[in-house]
């Protein structure tokens, strides 16, 4: 297998971006390497507590001039950023494959989603509004505003580097936010790669940075750091739990996209054939890395085996190998991601599940190097075993048979995620019943996964608090001041 990409100059050392200037700061480096050949692609600064304070500083002194700007200029910064991301589509979408290892084509499409964020966030600018709420007073009305927090700190996965970054960033900006970015130290290229295009299009210095170095040095001090005023994360739950005691001290306001267990549900009305697609797509894309994937599928028991020999077929036709060749199935982002699922694999097999597709860590001939896994599917019997109950985010998939309707929602909600749920079926009725059954912050219904900018993305549960997207979304990163203005 060839290398995903070679190592170009431009790719070989980076510097992170605070205050508007790129340096290291005084910074060791650390290796970014390919997830599909263990190959170094780049160098990044180490960053450390004090860079952490460097950075809030820049965001907290840009502020006053940033929030003053019209809500139109700052969507404006915005939207020119979008412009800049996609005329640089695919020297982007190469970035993000080398270091996160999805199909290249799956990574054009995190470069379009990247886009579609910032354009939404600035279209936002004209619909900043509040209320005038009557008073119970004669000559006195109710004036509600909305205001930008101050310095957020924005932490994300390495899932989607480059999207989930732009998902923080357009709306905090275009509210009148500054912000501080710590990418994943895994995949902390794109958002770089973001820093260099906003500095291009001219951000006034201090409105964005972007730090490297590892979450619990430098993003526990971005989170504890008294000048930060709101916190948004994308990550595992163990994580989010992390930066909820952290923030706790000081009351700070917390938005957290935590981990999640997503039930697929098969009916026996359903239409088979495009419940085996959507459930290979929200199974296996980006390798089975992604929080809303199909986790544990319940299968009415009149259509478990047709659906399950479909299934099993499909999953055996994807092929695996360099995501710059697109592949179906890249690496996995790390040889611990790739432990941590065969783990969970091993320990469901113990616990009576039956292999009835036997995939795993692949190491010999083209998967030397590099983190490989091909699909798995199991069949248990019990819903508590473990991979019914812990989030696999691989390329591996269980199922349970179940009775009906009522056993299908009840072992769906028996878990304490609670970010998406799919479920299939042609009765009108249990479509109209399930999102006051599920227990879910996201359906998806006779359809794969895939949320819209317009929609609203947010967890229950383990899950998370707040959410993204939309105008709920953009809501989040405005707190409301009520005035009370008589004029007797």
């Amino acid at each position: 297998m060839p290398p995903v990409v070679e190592t170009t100059k431009q790719m070989t050392r980076k510097s992170m971006y605070i205050g508007g200037r790129f340096a290291g700061f005084d910074a060791s480096e650390v290796a970014v390497e390919s997830p599909a050949n263990e190959a170094v692609i780049a160098c990044v600064p180490d960053g450390d507590a004090a860079h952490a304070d460097l950075a809030v500083a820049a965001a907290k002194g840009a502020f006053v001039s940033w929030s003053s700007r019209p809500a139109i200029e700052r969507g404006q910064f915005v939207a020119s950023l979008a412009d800049a991301i996609e005329k640089e589509t695919e020297r982007l979408a190469i970035l993000v494959t080398s270091e996160q290892g999805k199909p290249i084509s799956q990574a054009r499409g995190e470069v379009g989603a990247t886009v579609n964020f910032l354009r939404h966030a600035a279209e936002e600018a004209r619909r900043l509004s509040g209320d005038i709420v009557t008073s119970d007073n004669r000559s006195e009305e109710i004036q509600i505003r909305r205001h930008p927090y101050g310095v957020v700190v924005a932490l994300t996965a390495w899932n989607y580097p480059l999207a989930l970054a732009a998902r923080k960033i357009g709306p905090a900006l275009v509210a009148g936010n500054t912000v501080v970015l710590l990418g994943h130290e895994i995949t902390p290229l794109s958002g770089l790669a973001i820093a260099e295009l906003a500095d291009k299009i001219g951000l006034p210095p201090g409105v964005l940075n972007v730090v490297t170095g590892k979450g619990p040095i430098v993003g526990e001090r971005l989170v504890g750091h008294p000048d930060t005023a709101l916190v948004t994360m994308t990550g595992s739950t163990r994580a989010g739990r992390e930066i909820f005691r952290n923030a706790a001290e000081q009351i700070k306001v917390v938005r957290l996209e935590l981990g999640g267990k997503a039930p697929f549900i098969v009916m026996e009305d359903a239409s088979i054939d495009a419940a085996v697609a959507a459930a290979v797509v929200a199974r296996y894309t980006n390798c089975g890395q992604i929080c809303t994937c199909n986790e544990r599928m319940y299968l009415h028991h009149a259509i478990a085996d047709q659906f399950l020999e479909k299934f099993i077929e499909a999953s055996k036709a994807l092929t695996i190998g360099d995501p710059m060749a697109d592949h179906d199935i890249g690496p996995k982002v790390s040889k611990l991601e790739v432990a941590k699922v065969a783990g969970l694999v091993d320990r469901s097999v113990a616990e009576g599940a039956e292999v009835l597709l036997a995939g795993g860590p692949l190491t010999d001939g083209d998967y030397e190097k590099g983190h490989w896994m091909s699909p798995t599917v199991l069949e248990v019997s019990d819903n508590k075993n473990t991979i019914m109950q812990e989030e696999v985010f691989g390329p591996v998939v269980s199922a349970i048979r179940v009775d009906d309707f009522e056993q299908a929602i009840a072992h769906a909600n028996d878990t304490s995620f609670g970010l998406s749920a799919y479920l299939f079926t042609s009765r009108h009725q249990r479509l109209m019943e399930a999102p006051h059954r599920l227990k879910f912050g996201e359906l998806y219904l006779n359809r794969a996964n895939g949320e819209a900018v317009q929609g609203f993305h947010t967890g229950w549960g383990l899950s998370g608090v707040g959410g993204e997207d939309g105008a709920y979304g953009f809501d989040g990163y405005l707190r409301k001041q009520t005035t009370y203005l008589n004029w007797a």
